[in-house]
């Protein structure tokens, strides 16, 4: 394939901070890659705006207006980065022979997108984005990073080292990502899973343009919660194993007792005894909620709720120029206006 034609999805979270610098710099990415002869005239960069509460959208569609390669894509809620990223994949996919995903804050260097399409060109379905490095990062977000991927290598879930979401897929590989019906994503896991022809690009990581992370700490616990329980079930094992060591511990301390009052002896240490039983429960209650956490997204997976609803495409309709040219920070970009976009036009 000589110039393939490529979509650049770029999930966005209330980045009104930085998306004027992301759109210029990934324009001008696009145009030299056109210039290289690496990728077809016809691409494009598709903006996904996951439900923002901020002017987001509507610089967005400030720019679909120039009739550039900039498109919009508005999810009719929040549903989370991977779910948004989904709707990217699949949308784009319908017009690409290949497909980047890079977040808004451009921490990710764009230059190497350069070398997933020369991977691309040499046969490769999935090129991985991986970090070099974590020197921008703090300590304790370095540390907790290295936990993790320990943590998950050790539970048997396949990872690809110190790669994020910033990665190239084929059309092919995303068809077969499409077969992959789960509701809980988490698609680091998930992607790998896939098994096509595969490699890695190494790069450092840039430190952000502006604004703050969509990511603090509780969303990181959580994230990493689900990668988790959503690809393995060696927690419930463990639990098992946990469970069946505590009883046997119990059980040798019961035939102890046991024979201490046969022969006579008192059995003291109320301590001891309300400090085991409060360890017990606990443990208990532990493994009950983790068993209700797997139960909650079977209950998730069996309702077959649409992953994301797309509210509205550039590609396919048009949005009154009075909306667009109202002055200071209209938020008034909701469902109602899109309904009646076919009336106004």
């Amino acid at each position: 394939m000589d110039h393939p034609i490529l979509t650049i999805v770029v999930p966005c979270y209330n980045e009104e901070d930085v998306l004027e610098d992301s759109i210029l710099q990934l324009d001008h990415l696009l145009m030299n890659l056109e210039e290289e002869g690496l990728i077809s005239d016809k691409s494009k960069i598709l903006f996904v705006d996951d439900g923002s509460k901020d002017d987001t959208w509507r610089m967005i569609y400030k720019e679909t207006l120039k009739g550039g390669r900039i498109r919009g894509l508005k999810l009719s809620r929040n549903v989370g980065h991977q779910h948004a990223l989904l709707a990217g994949l699949f949308s784009a996919k319908k017009t690409s022979d290949c497909v980047i995903s890079i977040d808004a804050d451009l921490q990710d260097d764009i230059h190497v997108v350069r070398d997933f399409l020369i991977k691309f060109h040499e046969g490769y379905e999935i090129v991985y984005g991986v970090r070099s490095n974590r020197d921008n990062d703090t300590f304790f977000k370095r540390s907790t990073a290295q936990s993790f991927y320990k943590l998950m290598n050790i539970i048997g879930i396949d990872l690809v080292y110190n790669h994020a979401d910033f990665r190239l897929m084929s059309k092919r590989a995303i068809d077969e990502l499409e077969r992959f019906e789960e509701v809980n994503l988490f698609l680091r896991g998930i992607v790998p899973l896939i098994g096509l022809k595969s490699t890695q690009v190494y790069y450092v990581r840039n430190k952000r343009l502006a604004g703050k992370t969509k990511y603090p700490l509780k969303k990181m616990i959580a994230f990493s919660f689900e990668g988790i329980t959503s690809l393995s079930v060696t927690p419930i094992r463990l639990v098992m194993v946990v469970g069946f060591l505590s009883f046997l511990i119990s059980l040798v301390f019961g035939c102890y007792f046991l024979a201490l009052k046969f022969f006579g002896h008192t059995t003291t240490g109320w301590t001891s005894l309300i400090t085991s039983i409060w360890l017990i429960g606990g443990l208990q209650l532990m493994s009950i909620g983790l068993v209700g956490e797997y139960i909650g997204k079977i209950y998730k997976e069996t309702k077959r709720r649409p992953k994301f609803i797309i509210e509205m495409d550039t590609l396919n309709l048009p949005m009154p120029r009075h909306l667009i040219n109202a002055g200071g920070k209209d938020h008034e970009l909701n469902r109602t206006s899109f309904r009646n976009l076919s009336e106004t036009n």
